[in-house]
């Protein structure tokens, strides 16, 4: 029987609201919609794409603790308030997927903070992403 284990980033909010940053299930890592703000001193910057290269890095660290990287990525969720904030992120984005190529979906809706211009969320399944990305076309 696999244990769960759950990993923790050192956001406040992770204590206050009472949830983990990821959960490992066995092979399966969840990571919680993670946001930008940098966690050493709870700070968001104001640009959009600072905050989803923070959230990248924030979501990297995390799947590192779960003995897995961005290749092993089979799903990302990005929510946004504002949709015309989602293009300008684009080339951060490809930067961790787009080789990986995971399934994608881009959601609009309130953010629990006016200050978060996007978070992200994504699944990971730890060793997945050793053989490679085969494309169909």
């Amino acid at each position: 029987m696999t244990q769960r284990q759950a990993i923790l980033s050192g956001s406040v909010f992770e204590e206050r609201i009472g949830y983990a940053r990821a959960v490992v299930d066995g092979d399966w890592v969840h990571v919680s919609g993670t946001t930008g703000f940098d966690y050493t001193d709870m700070t968001i910057s104001d640009d959009v794409v600072e905050q989803a290269e923070q959230c990248l890095r924030n979501i990297g660290a995390a799947l590192e603790k779960a003995g897995c990287s961005f290749a092993d990525v089979v799903r990302v969720r990005y929510l946004l308030p504002e949709r015309e904030d989602f293009e300008p992120c684009w080339p951060v984005l490809r930067k961790c997927f787009g080789e990986v190529r995971p399934a994608a979906t881009m959601m609009m809706c309130g953010l629990a903070d006016p200050r978060m211009k996007i978070e992200i969320e994504v699944y990971a399944r730890r060793g997945s992403g050793t053989g490679g990305v085969a494309l169909i076309d």
